[in-house]
């Protein structure tokens, strides 16, 4: 089982759902970084369940332990250690779930590989996990900060057919995160806000789930992050999407469109601004040939509805004999508002590895 992000900036992650703890460890993080707990723990704070009557009902406090690589507010260079509780477990609301498979879950993919599962809140596969994501996240733009002037947005775009139409490539990250903030869908627009938490909360009423999408913007991104072949600075940070859970798609740049264009509509144009090279359009996201340039970053990540649904659904057990399954217990009828913080961490994780990288190609 790989519980490892990273290339040079590495997260080793461990927990289950209703384990004892979710935590990780972060190694090369540098020395003498001011540690900021109060930022990490409100970035914490941001996928925390039960802070809205849209999610979960779940209550924990999520409240981070820093194990060691922190002494007297700065990094020392050691392997950072950091771990949370869980306190709000309530495994028997999972019982009837030990022999059925859950539609849309991975129970039957990780006991056709294990021969074994923890079925009490998904165990491993839990998005609960994506804890050790969000810390290391925090931390990694806590350095970010100390070295570039790089910002970090997260917003949902979409709840269902209900879409954000507003362009904030190019506004004021910090204000538009506040606004975002503001409503518990975290969606920019108020509008469209009020429309989505009516949608998440009929789909609630009918015992059902909806999906929807959100969108990552990174501004002043220095040009020559990535490489060429293989460790592609997009194709990275998409396999990191790719591994939070109920994530299904992401789309760099305008790259679902990209298939209908033609070239001259699509190519984005150099041109000198302020002395720097920079493109008049952005389609490309950010990101040509698998390396940054300089342009900010924008990916379209794309979430599936809950699978949890309080509807009876048929299924299969563990004998392969018909079952029928109904969830219990307490899920968010909606992932998206609460996956908007992990987007922006796991983002600025990986910004952080590969900036990191690119220290030791070139002499200068």
């Amino acid at each position: 089982m790989s519980n490892i992000l990273g290339n040079f900036l590495r997260l080793t992650s461990y927990g289950e759902s209703h384990g004892h703890s979710i935590g990780g460890i972060l190694d090369n993080f540098p020395a003498n970084i001011p540690i900021d707990l109060d930022f990490i723990q409100d970035q914490l704070e941001k996928r925390r369940p039960g802070a809205s009557s849209i999610a979960t009902s779940r209550k924990e406090s999520d409240r981070i332990q820093i194990l060691s690589g922190v002494f007297e507010g700065k990094s020392t260079g050691a392997s950072i250690a950091f771990m949370v509780e869980n306190q709000d477990a309530r495994s028997k609301d999972y019982n009837e779930m030990e022999k059925l498979f859950r539609p849309n879950h991975a129970d039957y993919g990780t006991w056709a590989k294990y021969g074994i599962r923890d079925h009490r809140g998904g165990g491993r596969s839990s998005a609960r996990t994506t804890i050790s994501l969000v810390v290391a996240g925090a931390f990694a733009r806590l350095f970010l900060k100390e070295v570039t002037k790089m910002e970090f947005l997260a917003y949902v775009k979409s709840v269902g057919d209900i879409r954000d139409p507003g362009d904030y490539e190019n506004g004021d990250y910090p204000e538009l995160e506040k606004q975002a903030y503001t409503n518990d869908v975290r969606m920019i627009s108020e509008e469209h806000a009020a429309l989505s938490r009516r949608k998440i909360e009929q789909s609630r009423s009918a015992g059902d789930s909806v999906g929807g999408r959100i969108q990552l913007l990174v501004k002043n991104v220095p040009a020559g992050l990535g490489n060429p072949v293989f460790l592609k600075y997009d194709a990275y940070l998409a396999f990191a999407m790719m591994n939070i859970p109920a994530v299904r798609y992401v789309s760099m740049g305008n790259g679902i469109q990209a298939p209908e264009e033609n070239g001259s509509s699509f190519n984005d144009i150099f041109e000198v601004m302020d002395g720097k090279p920079r493109t008049r359009t952005n389609h490309s996201g950010g990101v040509q040939g698998g390396i940054t340039n300089g342009m900010p970053i924008t990916m379209e990540i794309g979430f599936k509805p809950v699978p949890t649904i309080m509807k009876e659904q048929p299924t299969i057990d563990t004998s392969l004999e018909p079952g029928v399954i109904k969830g219990k217990g307490r899920h968010d009828p909606c992932v998206v508002p609460r996956a908007v913080p992990i987007v922006a961490n796991t983002a600025a994780f990986v910004t952080a590895d590969f900036y990191l990288m690119n220290r030791l190609a070139r002499k200068d």
